[in-house]
């Protein structure tokens, strides 16, 4: 039973990456998925999230317009989506299932049945 997330790597600015989270021994499809990721010295932070089945769509400003989630429950796996990328958005990545997505839910401070390792996002030139 884990909870993995994958797609991570070394990108100019501007680039994209998709990154995967798959979950194996349970259904994600009972879970909404929340993405987080801590910088270097930088405290965790929640930047991204979806329901259960799709619904509710919700991103920190920080990544407004820039990055995508979704999800494919039949694959068991969601998505982060990450276009125009920013030497900002250098973080470690990783996702956690969550009982419901809000934006309140993102500030954290919360217990989550499964989280993934993370995977390291470099944005460079």
């Amino acid at each position: 039973v884990q909870l993995q997330a994958s797609g991570g790597g070394l990108v100019q600015p501007g680039g994209t990456l998709r990154l995967s989270c798959a979950a194996s021994g349970f259904s994600l499809a009972r879970y909404a998925i929340a993405w987080f990721r801590q910088a270097p010295g930088g405290e965790r932070e929640g930047i991204s999230c979806i329901g259960d089945r799709g619904g509710a769509p919700t991103y920190m400003d920080a990544v407004k317009g820039r990055f995508t989630i979704s999800r494919d429950n039949a694959k068991n796996t969601a998505y982060l989506q990450m276009n125009s990328l920013k030497e900002e958005d250098t973080a470690v990545y990783y996702c956690v299932t969550d009982h419901f997505c809000s934006y309140a839910r993102l500030l954290g401070g919360y217990a989550y049945d499964y989280q993934s390792q993370g995977t390291q996002v470099t944005v460079s030139s």
